[in-house]
């Protein structure tokens, strides 16, 4: 099954490659935003929700859906092997560091 988690953009962190950071609950990832990106500027895009699938935003989405389908992810159970998988993986790489 694919699974998106909404994330937040909270900055631009290599705009030639169209990357940026973004928080998915707690968990802060590096994703590709060129299916998001459009013609406005890169830096537009901070602050925005956006729904994460394999390290990329595949879509826009509005605070209000981000939460409710974090509601319901969470009460699937789903989300929360997630990101765990993702916490996971951010110490290992912090380790590594």
């Amino acid at each position: 099954m694919c699974l998106g988690i909404p994330g937040q953009i909270t900055g631009i962190s290599d705009p030639v490659r169209k990357l940026a950071t973004v928080d998915i609950s707690g968990v802060t990832r590096e994703v590709n935003v060129a299916c998001i990106a459009g013609d406005a500027p890169l830096e537009d895009l901070v602050g925005a929700w956006a729904l994460i699938h394999v390290g990329f935003a595949m879509s826009r989405i509005n605070e209000e859906e981000a939460a409710l389908t974090l509601e319901v992810l969470r009460e699937l159970g789903e989300a929360q092997e997630e990101i765990e998988a993702m916490r996971a993986s951010a110490a290992m790489l912090s380790a590594a560091s």
